[in-house]
């Protein structure tokens, strides 16, 4: 395992296990870690209910998070808005092509009933994180080069 691997591996478990935060802000803030930049408490406070509209089922938190996150990045970088919304709907077509769906119901379809165990979705936060992290890096390459 690479030390990148290993490092959002631990970052996720320590989200998770204990400051037993969502994956929504899990994402954010690993990314924010990832990519050396501070996140402002309200962005953090806006993600609170992100993982699935709250536990409803809806659009995954970790896309949510991504999404949050593009935009932030996005302003950092200087890019143009229209680029950030393009990388937005780029993100969301690579992600459901990976993993089939952007909802949480499907990927998670046993949804958030009191006899899961906790922390469903560690094992595949780790690897949105990775998937993720690559995505930032290859399209920010590209649009800082243009």
């Amino acid at each position: 395992m690479t030390e990148q691997n290993s490092f959002i591996k631990n970052k996720v478990k320590d989200y998770y296990w204990e400051d037993d935060i969502n994956c929504a802000t899990t994402m954010i803030k690993t990314l924010a870690e990832i990519f050396n930049i501070k996140i402002d408490s309200q962005v953090i406070n806006a993600a609170t209910a992100m993982h699935g509209a709250g536990e409803y089922g809806a659009q995954c938190g970790l896309v949510e998070g991504t999404l949050m996150f593009i935009g932030i990045y996005g302003d950092m970088q200087k890019l143009e808005k229209t680029d950030v919304i393009k990388l937005c709907n780029k993100f969301a077509k690579e992600f459901e092509t990976r993993y089939t769906s952007l909802l949480c119901k499907e990927l998670r379809p046993e949804g958030f009933k009191e006899e899961n165990p906790p922390h469903l979705c560690e094992d595949f936060t780790v690897e949105a994180i990775r998937f993720t992290k690559e995505f930032i890096n290859r399209e920010f390459k590209k649009q800082i080069m243009y």
